[in-house]
This record gives C-alpha cells, sequence and structure tokens, in this order.
C-alpha cells in the first residue's frame, strides 16, 4: 500500500497595518526627517564661527523629567486598557495630559530664561536653532496632547478597551516618540552646545 504524499500551497499571510497607523509612521519618518536636518544644520553652522556661546535652561533637566514621568503614565493608561482597567486608562490618560502641559509650560519657561541670558530668537543663529527646535517641538507636543484629550473622551465613551486598542495605541506611539525626540534634541543641545 504506497501512501500519496500530497502537496498543499501555504497561502501566506501578507503584512498588513491598520492604514492609520501606516500614516502616523510615516508621519514620525518626516518628523525624524526634519529634525535630523535641522541638528545636522546646526552643526555645520556651528562650525562656521560667529556662534553665541550660552547656557543652556536648567529647566530643560525638569522639563526633561516631565515628559519622562507623562510617558510613564500613558504606558500605564495603555496597560490598564489591555486589561479592561477603565478607571486606570482614565488616570493614566489624565495624568499624560496634565504632564504634557507641565512640559509646555516649562518650555516657555525655558524661553523667558533665554531672554534673560539675552539669547533671542533674532540675532545670532545659536539661539535661533535653539527656539526652533523647542518651538517645533512644542508644535508637535501639542498635537499629542490634543490626541490624547480625543482618547480620553473616547474613553468616557466606551471606545477603548481590550478589544479596541488602535487609537490608543497610536496615541501611546506618538507620544513615546515625541518624549524620545525631546531626550535626543536635549542631549544633542548638551553635547554640541
Amino acid at each position: 500500500m504506497e501512501k500519496e504524499l500530497k502537496y498543499v500551497d501555504m497561502v501566506e499571510q501578507p503584512i498588513a497595518m491598520h492604514p492609520k497607523k501606516f500614516g502616523l509612521w510615516l508621519f514620525l519618518v518626516t518628523i525624524v526627517m526634519i529634525f535630523a536636518g535641522l541638528t545636522s544644520a546646526y552643526i555645520v553652522r556651528q562650525s562656521e564661527g560667529n556662534w553665541l556661546e550660552y547656557d543652556l535652561p536648567s529647566i530643560f533637566w525638569f522639563s526633561s523629567a516631565i515628559v519622562i514621568i507623562s510617558s510613564i503614565f500613558l504606558q500605564y493608561a495603555y496597560s490598564s486598557a489591555k486589561k479592561d482597567n477603565l478607571m486606570g486608562l482614565r488616570i493614566g490618560i489624565t495624568l499624560a495630559v496634565l504632564f504634557g502641559l507641565g512640559f509646555l509650560v516649562s518650555q516657555w519657561y525655558s524661553w523667558v530664561a533665554l531672554v534673560d541670558e539675552n539669547v533671542f530668537f533674532v540675532g545670532n543663529p545659536s539661539g535661533s536653532f535653539l527656539y526652533v527646535f523647542t518651538g517645533l517641538h512644542a508644535v508637535h507636543l501639542i498635537s499629542g496632547v490634543i490626541f490624547l484629550i480625543i482618547v480620553l473622551i473616547s474613553t468616557y465613551r466606551y471606545k477603548v478597551h481590550s478589544k479596541s486598542l488602535d487609537t490608543l495605541e497610536m496615541a501611546t506611539t506618538f507620544w513615546h516618540f515625541l518624549a524620545a525626540l525631546w531626550l535626543y534634541l536635549f542631549m544633542f543641545l548638551l553635547l554640541n552646545h
């Protein structure tokens, strides 16, 4: 008795990603390219000379801690959503939003500190770059806070839970990206200032 072997084609599942998540990743890549270009321009311009030397505002250390804490709270919210812990989800997002707003306030005070040191947007390029870095990051962070508020509202409408995490995942990815971007910018400025 002979056994027949059958060849069965395995149909490979294409790699699929939610279109909005794909759009978010494309957006993150464009932000990386913008800041890579700006930091490269900073290094090139700094090497040309005529560069104002000044101390970075010490509040940058405080704002770095704030953005890390907000990311931790958002990760807590995400973990809570995966467990259907609605109260933890709401608390985590609310605290992430509040710390995000605190980060924006700390950035405003960093600009006040720069003005006190006679470092202005107009004038020497070293000051201009710092205002552009922090201002452009703040614009993205404002959009991140708005995104988090939208997700928070969705939690009160019971639209975010363990079976519906797409929006929260995107908000978490964006927020963690913004935190990492700030830490990169701060370290870059510390090392190249």
